[in-house]
């Protein structure tokens, strides 16, 4: 986000009832089990009153919500606060749920995006509340340089001005009180694209699941990191199914082939890691595009943050006006 609008944001404490069942060290998305997600926002919802006090304390010309926390609208109308929907989910996660949403069995017309029967269990823990109330705006944490299509048809099928924000990912290169880790240390001494990031979903314990004298074996050539692994300073993007597709559709990732089951094998692991780093072809690709849409991005970046800005203005001048 550029410095004009981030220095400008002040945070305010919002407190949750503990629950047996959401301990305190889960009263955030970050790092939330997907089973969990659906308590969390019953225990947001919990907290209509204090939030309800802190619009009447801080009058804000006007309320940016969470789509997941569709009842924050209607505390915000209660108050003549006008009300702006933002999904930090990217446009073709949205465009691909939105649409299973708002179009019940209308085949969805973007056959890059798909989930495999090993991946529908995500369904089951996307739900969304269709609301009236607010305007008809919604900011989505997306380029069009990315997503375009699925920007344009989301409006379309949500009657909706989708705005997006330009991707807003945190600037590591600028943020001085970051320190580095040995891991990104060890990344940095490395030859320019000669690292991948296999990233994995299940907990396990690495002595009784690597052969014998592994860790001792792989040295300098390697790093796997139990627990937190500062992700986002490497990848800089999320590793989900429809995310995933996105990318591999924009020519900037590979997808490595699972079995039915979803299960990764040795064998298509190598196979495609030998691709991106040794293919010439493959390899050269995937860099060239990947250099191309980053700079897009960055180009478009400011902009489109303008045009949001300048949106939110309008509107709480209109909202100023009636209310005058």
């Amino acid at each position: 986000m550029p410095h004009k609008y981030s220095c400008s944001i002040q945070l305010l404490e919002f407190h949750l009832q503990d629950l047996p069942e959401l301990p305190p060290h889960y009263h955030t998305t970050n790092g939330l089990p997907l089973h969990l997600q659906s308590t969390l926002y019953k225990a947001l919802m919990m907290e209509k009153p204090q939030f309800y006090q802190i619009l009447k304390d801080q009058k804000p010309d006007v309320l940016v919500f969470d789509i997941m926390q569709p009842w924050a609208v209607r505390v915000a109308s209660s108050l003549n606060i006008p009300a702006i929907r933002y999904c930090n989910a990217s446009a073709a996660t949205c465009c691909y749920f939105g649409h299973l949403q708002l179009k019940p069995g209308v085949e969805f017309p973007f056959t890059a995006l798909y989930l495999k029967d090993y991946e529908k269990e995500i369904e089951r823990h996307i739900e969304l509340e269709v609301v009236e109330e607010g305007e008809r705006i919604m900011l989505l944490n997306s380029s069009r340089a990315i997503d375009a299509k699925y920007i344009d048809y989301l409006s379309e099928i949500g009657q909706s001005n989708i705005l997006p924000t330009g991707v807003v990912i945190q600037d590591f290169e600028d943020a001085g009180d970051i320190k580095e880790t040995e891991l990104i240390k060890w990344i940095g001494k490395k030859e320019e694209h000669s690292t991948v990031f296999p990233r994995g979903e299940q907990v396990v314990n690495l002595e009784e699941a690597l052969p014998q004298g592994f860790l001792d074996r792989i040295g300098e050539r390697g790093r796997i990191v139990e627990g937190w692994a500062p992700q986002a300073r490497i990848l800089k993007h999320a590793n989900q199914p429809m995310n995933a597709r996105s990318v591999v559709e924009n020519g900037i990732a590979v997808e490595i082939a699972r079995d039915g089951n979803g299960k990764l094998h040795r064998g298509y692991i190598a196979e495609t890691i030998k691709e991106v780093i040794l293919g010439e072809k493959i390899g050269d690709d995937l860099r060239r595009r990947m250099n191309s849409l980053g700079e897009n991005i960055r180009l478009l970046r400011e902009e489109q943050m303008d045009e949001v800005a300048e949106v939110i203005k309008q509107l709480c001048e209109k909202n100023q006006f009636k209310n005058a």
